[in-house]
Parts: C-alpha cells; structure tokens; sequence
C-alpha cells in the first residue's frame, strides 16, 4: 500500500513538473488513434452490411420449394426479429392479344425489409413504400417494354386480371439474379389465390424474409442452418453477386490495414516517449537508492506509476475518441445516405489493451532499467544502467503486439504482411542509420560551420539518432502504405464501374447471325463486340468415377448446387486481361492433341478439382471429357462475360452453342432493345444497368467510407509522429542552450537544427517510401487481389513529404531554445 501511495504521489508529481506530459500524452494519441479508427470502422462496417442487405430484400432469406414451416418458421417468429414472405413461380402473361412467359413475384405485406422497390408510376419515379395494392400489379420495365404494356392497361394472369399501376425501374435483390430475363410481374401475395396457380404439382419456389439486429439475426443464422431439409437453403450477403461481395470484402480488409496502422504509429509514440520518461528519472532514482530505497520498491513506485499512466490515458483516449466518432458518425451518415448504427464495446476494449500491451512492450524495459541505476549517477551523470530482464520483458511485449496486429488484421496474409514488413523496415532503418553515423563521422572534418555541428549531433548521439530514424522511417512507412493501398483501391473501384462499363447481355445468338448482330451494332454506333460461345453441359464424372450433386454433401451447400445444376462452359484461344492463369499452363494459340480445359479456381476449390483431373459432362446428350491443365482467378467486377470453364480451340467442335456478349449501351438509345429484338426475336437482351447502379451505389457508399477513415488514420498519425519527434529533445535542448551561452546565434542554431532533422529525415523517408512500396505490392496482389506497379513518382513525392515533415516537426519540438533564455532552459533540463 505504501509502494502504491509513492507510485501515485510520483505520478501527481510527474505531472505537476511535466516530466510525464509527453508519455501521457502518446498514450492518449496511441489509444485515441487506434480507439477513434476502431469506433468509425466498426460502425462504418455495420452500416455497410446492413445497406448491403438492402440486395437480398432482409439480412437473411430462406428459399425453399414448399411451403415454409416447422422449425424455421420458429426461429423466424424470435424476438427482435421482422419477418415476411414471397412466392415465385413462372407463368404466362397475358397482355391485349400478346402472351408471353414471365416471371410472377407475390409481395407479402412489409416487403421489403432492407431497402425499398423503385417505381415509375403516373406520378414520377420514386421509392415505393409498401407492396402493389390488392387488384393491381406493378411490372418491370424491361418486360413492359417486350409486351407493350402501358400504365393503366389490363394484365390477365391465370384466372385474375389486374391494372398495371406501376413500373418497376429497380427492385432491392436484382444484383443476386440479373440473368433473369423473362418479363416480371409483382402483386400483392393476398391476390395469389385468385390466378388459380396455386395447383397440385405447381413449381412454386418460396422465401421466408427476415431482419433485426445483428445479434438476433446471427442466432437466427446459427438455428435456421442446422433445421434447413431438403430444397431449402439459406442466404445472406456472402451469396450476392461476386462483384458486391468484392467491393465489401476489400472494404473490409483496407479498414483492417487502417487499424493496423494505427497500431504501429502508437507503438512509436510510446516507445519514443517511454525513453525519455526514463531518463528523467535516472537522477531522482540514483538518490532514492543513497537514501535506502530497495530494487524492489524502485520497480513497484515506477512499474506503478506506468500502471496508472496507462490506465488513466487509455481512459481519456477512449473518451476522445468516442466523443470524435460520435461527431464523425453524423457526417458519415449523411454522406453514405443511410443509418449508421452505434458503436459498440469491442473497440474500447480494444484501445484499453493496444495502449497496455504497447506500454508494456516499450515503457517497461527501460522502466526496469531503473531499479539497477548506480547511486554514484548523482555525481557521474555519464553512468547508465542496463537490466537484463528488461529483455525479456520486451520480448514479451513485441509477442503481444505482434499477436495484438494478427487479431486486428482479420486476415493472415494482412497480418503476416504486415509483421514481415515492419520486421524488415526496422532492420534496413537501423543498419543504414549506423551506415549513415560511421560516414558523417568520417566527413565531419571536411564541414563546416552550422552544418557540421548539426551533422555532428547526428554521430555523437547514436543511439538516439538509430531510435529516431526507426521510430520516423517507420511511421512514415505506415502512412505512405496506407496511402499507396487506398489510391490503388479507389482507382481500381472507378475503373471497375466506369460509364462505360457494359450495360445489356445479349445471349441466345446463333451462328448464322454473328455477322448480322455486328452489322447491327454498327449502325447503332456501338463497338463491334466480342462474341463468345456458350455451351450448355451438366456434369457427369470426374477422373472416370460418376458424381451427383450428393458426393459433394461434405464440401458444403454451395458446391452441391453447382455440381447438380448445368455449367456454361466456353472456348478461348487466348485469355482477356480479366482472367489471369495462377496454376498450371495455358494452351495459348496452340491448338492441343487432346482437350483441356481452364477453370476458375474458386470454383475448382469449391468442388475440390485439382490440376490433371479428368472431368466429363454431358452436352445435349454427348460426352464431351477434358484434362484441366491450368487455374484461373477471374476479375468477376469487369461486368464482362466470364466462364467457370474454358475449354481448348476446337475441343467443342459440333457441339450445339449459342453466342454471349456485353455491350454499353449509352442511355439516349431508349430504342435499342426493341429494335435488336425486333430484327431478332430469338436473342434475349439482359439490363444491367439497375444492378449497375446498385454496385455503383455500393462501391460508392464503400469508397466514402475509405476515404473518411484513411483521412482519420493520417491526421491521427501525423499526430502520434509529433509526439515521437518530440519524445527526443531533451537532448537537443541542453545543448542548444549551452551554444546560446557561448554565443551561438539564432541563425546557426536553426541551421544545425535543421540539417540534423533534415538527414534524419531524408534517410526515413527514402526507406519508408521504398519499404512502403514493396509492401503495398505484396499487400495490393495477395490481399486485396488487384494489379499494380511501381508509383515511383508517388514513393519520390511520399520521400520529401517524409523529410519535410521530420524537419517541421522537429523545428517545432526544439523551437524553446530559441523562445526561452537559456538560463531557464538549462535549469529546467538540470532540474
């Protein structure tokens, strides 16, 4: 108790002098950096979901192909949940004399639960607010376009008529099915009846809707899986289209990075700071131990005093830091146009143990070193102590942060990146700053005036010098790699979803009209397009042993469904810039002796194909068997035609196909579709431009919110780097007042000021910089899968932003030499 009682007189102390303002002040930064990115990712990812959920209609659905009940229908009816349901089935749609196919959608009442139907009504276009009225249907515009239907015309369906009172111009789950072409229609799931098309053996497909708060839709998730039977599966977000899940995804693991950067200026601040808090206490201790004081009460009083530092500054820094994200989360919601939930514990916990384990990693070693200073330190201020269990102690505090940076990563190959890439940056920091001490010393004879003596700081304090090079290298590489990672994210984004990004799917052409579909393309002032074929194959055996959907139970839902439905399957003698090969070879132009095929390797992952697999499917009731010989990873958000299955030229030859293609229509040209359907009745035309728009709406919604957090990140670092700059002017200040006494000037004090930071940070931020650009290449191609080359203009600008910024902030932590007398200053630092 007493220990406890000097460790907080010696805390009260400490800041009454200002001994430990700069370690509390790290601390606060460290824990408000890493707490404030925490709160504004962890809300920003909520709010993420939720609006990514707005595709699926719910936060989850149940599809079955009978009546829902039982068990599920339980788990539905749980507290904190919303439900509702909807029939599907297809039908004949009726329209004056035209009769077509179509696809017939029955709403139950408060449909959607996420997001809203768009319509276009007599009144204009707008946001539904609830379900067709009983006795009328709303149509989309596409299918109103094939059948010539008009606002107020009289549809028959079944047994019923219905007014049409609306078009659908974008409905909430469009992005999970475009490929649905037939004509829709949507009623209220009261009128269902009345069409008489509820019938013994009617393939009605069904789905129970669900939505609430996370924790109540997980435990609906967690009960509803287990109870699924047969032709019934669950969705959530992970089963929207590739292109969703990939902007959401590499969201994700770019707020992760954020949070890992946040982690590792903290640790620089601190380590910065715990150094110079220890050595103002090296007198004050070395006269503790004449007076009497054991080792043992030297390292409870001090170890102590941490202790509270660190829990009193934690505290604070969460405070901030909930109180800034409460003030961000209001701008982020109006300019993400949605909702942002509140935050929640995790990220405070997370402050509180980032800003403990950082203390422990770099306040506590030399705080240790402290029980074994020599009492003859009050005399000989030239006698430094060592401890050896300080090393063990640090060495455990790097576990922990290294374990602490895995678990913020939420990724492995993030994590190890980022481990390997501080590893390697410290050790080149070190060894070229020792290169750079052993040179300056060697040439310190040849300089002269200011900048000698600045240089000459350089190589008389090497230590210090080594420790700040690190510290800023390696902020500096945090932040120019956050950088590189969020101009490569958001430039890959845009060019992803450009204006001119393909907008209709045109399938079913067959061979004798690829000229004339050219020739139409033409004539309307489109690009020729590029026309693939399509082949319709089911899956029949692999390496000579015959599969159904049943031998792949084990491997999940998901790859039952593939290994039981019809593949497209294409050929290609060479492969676009969206398809890259990851395993095996390609044929190339080479046509080869036997038929081989290239498949996309998530989907041979799913399914458990390897390279050299024999795999057969029957087309049209003809075998056709090939090798795979390579794997594909495919860029699904080129919004192009891409193929799970490429075979080799002339392998499918006499084979029955049809041809695909993608072409961008521009938005004047309202007459397209009519008109190619018109010269073609046979070819079906596929609008994407709605899915279009929600990807868009999406990855803008994304893009916002990387934006906001990479500019919170970089503010909260340049923050965190003043407070490591700042950490090391003890020093610098002693002797610049001692220069003052002997008749140094303003002038040549701020020269050797500013050469000193000046090198420190031209070494720095050239390393950074290069370290920064190694690391983003490795994160950018193994993390997030995007292309990239070297930005060597980016990594020269990041090199003198790196040197400017060192040489600022060190001119301003040493800027009281210049202010003070140098009698204050000296008596203050002796003091």
């Amino acid at each position: 108790m007493r220990t406890f009682s000097l460790a907080w007189r010696q805390l009260r102390r400490d800041f009454k002098a200002g001994d430990v303002r700069i370690l509390f002040a790290a601390l606060v930064l460290a824990v408000l950096a890493v707490t404030s990115v925490g709160f504004v990712t962890d809300r920003a990812e909520r709010a993420l979901a939720i609006e990514a959920n707005r595709l699926l209609g719910g936060d989850a659905v149940v599809r079955a192909d009978a009546p829902i009940a039982g068990a599920l229908r339980e788990a539905a009816q749980a507290g904190g949940l919303r439900r509702t349901e909807t029939m599907e089935l297809q039908t004949m749609i009726r329209v004056g004399e035209r009769l077509q196919l179509g696809e017939l959608r029955a709403l139950g009442e408060g449909f959607p639960l996420r997001g809203a139907f768009r319509i276009a009504d007599r009144g204009g276009e707008r946001d539904a607010g609830g379900v067709p009225a009983r006795g009328t249907i709303w149509m989309s515009r596409a299918g109103a376009d094939t059948l010539g239907a008009a606002l107020g015309d009289s549809i028959a369906i079944g047994d019923a008529r219905f007014t049409l009172a609306a078009l659908v111009v974008q409905e909430p789950d469009a992005a999970l099915d475009y490929f649905n072409i037939a004509p829709k229609v949507f009623l209220n799931l009261g009128d269902v009846r009345a069409t008489g098309l509820i019938q013994e053996g009617s393939r009605i497909r069904y789905r129970l809707v669900i939505a609430g708060d996370a924790a109540a839709v997980e435990r609906f998730v967690a009960a509803a899986r287990p109870a699924l039977g047969r032709g019934q599966r669950l969705e959530t977000i992970s089963d929207a289209r590739p292109e969703i899940r990939s902007a959401l995804d590499r969201a994700g693991r770019f707020l992760g990075l954020a949070a890992l950067v946040s982690v590792v200026l903290a640790a620089v601040a601190v380590a910065m700071a715990a150094r110079r808090h220890s050595e103002r206490h090296l007198s004050g201790t070395a006269v503790m131990r004449c007076l009497g004081a054991s080792q043992r009460t030297l390292v409870g009083v001090h170890v102590g005093e941490l202790l509270m530092l660190g829990v009193i500054a934690a505290t604070v820094g969460v405070l901030l830091a909930f109180a800034l994200q409460w003030l961000i989360g209001g701008w982020l919601s109006q300019a993400l146009k949605l909702s942002i939930p509140p935050a929640g514990l995790l990220p405070a916990l997370q402050g509180y143990g980032v800003g403990l384990v950082v203390l422990l990693a770099f306040g506590a070693p030399p705080v240790l070193a402290l029980r074994r200073v020599p009492a003859l330190r009050v005399l000989r201020r030239d006698l430094d102590s060592t401890e050896p269990s300080a090393w063990l102690v640090a060495l455990t505090g790097f576990a922990g942060l290294a374990a602490l940076l895995w678990w913020k990563a939420g990724s492995a190959a993030l994590g190890t990146a980022m481990l390997l890439g501080i590893a390697g940056t410290l050790a080149v920091l070190a060894l070229l700053a020792w290169l750079l001490i052993v040179a300056v010393r060697r040439l310190r004879s040849r300089l002269r005036g200011s900048l000698r003596y600045g240089l000459a700081n350089v190589s008389r304090r090497a230590g210090t010098s080594i420790a700040q090079v690190s510290a800023l290298g390696l902020g500096l590489m945090a932040l120019l790699l956050l950088t590189f990672v969020r101009t490569d994210l958001l430039d890959r984004w845009q060019l992803a979803l450009a204006a001119d990004a393909p907008n209709r799917f045109i399938i079913n052409v067959q061979d004798d009209q690829l000229a004339q579909v050219r020739a139409f393309m033409s004539e309307q002032g489109i690009a020729e397009p590029t026309l693939y074929p399509m082949i319709r194959g089911r899956l029949v055996s692999r390496n000579g042993k015959a599969v159904t959907g049943a031998d792949y139970a084990e491997q999940g839902e998901r790859a039952q469904r593939l290994a039981e439905r019809e593949f497209n399957l294409s050929v290609a003698a060479t492969l676009r810039d969206d398809n890259r090969v990851t395993a095996g070879k390609f044929w190339g132009s080479a046509k080869p002796a036997r038929p081989e095929v290239s498949v996309e390797e998530g989907f041979a992952e799913q399914l458990g194909w390897k390279l050299g697999d024999r795999v057969a499917f029957d087309i049209a009731g003809q075998p056709f068997e090939a090798t795979i010989t390579s794997l594909r990873s495919v860029d699904w958000e080129s919004f192009r035609p891409n193929f799970f299955v490429i075979a080799s030229p002339g392998s499918m030859d006499g084979y029955p196909a049809s041809y695909i293609t993608a072409v961008s229509v521009p938005s004047q040209r309202t007459r397209f579709t009519a008109d190619l359907v018109g010269r073609f009745p046979n070819l079906s035309v596929i609008d994407v431009d709605a899915v279009l728009k929600q990807v868009r709406g999406t990855a803008d919604q994304v893009s916002t919110v990387v934006e906001v957090v990479f500019y919170f990140s970089l503010v909260a670092g340049v923050l965190v780097l003043m407070a490591a700059v700042s950490a090391s002017q003890d020093e610098r200040l002693l002797e610049g007042g001692v220069m003052r006494v002997l008749g140094g000037s303003r002038r040549q004090l701020r020269l050797a000021q500013a050469s000193e930071f000046a090198a420190i940070g031209l070494l720095s931020g050239l390393v950074a910089a290069t370290a920064a650009s190694v690391l983003a290449g490795v994160i950018a191609t193994r993390v997030f899968d995007l292309p990239w080359r070297v930005d060597w203009t980016m990594a020269a600008v990041g090199a003198a932003l790196g040197l400017i910024a060192a040489l600022l902030a060190g001119l301003y932590a040493t800027r009281r030499v210049l202010d003070a007398p140098p009698s204050v200053t000296l008596r203050e630092l002796q003091n």
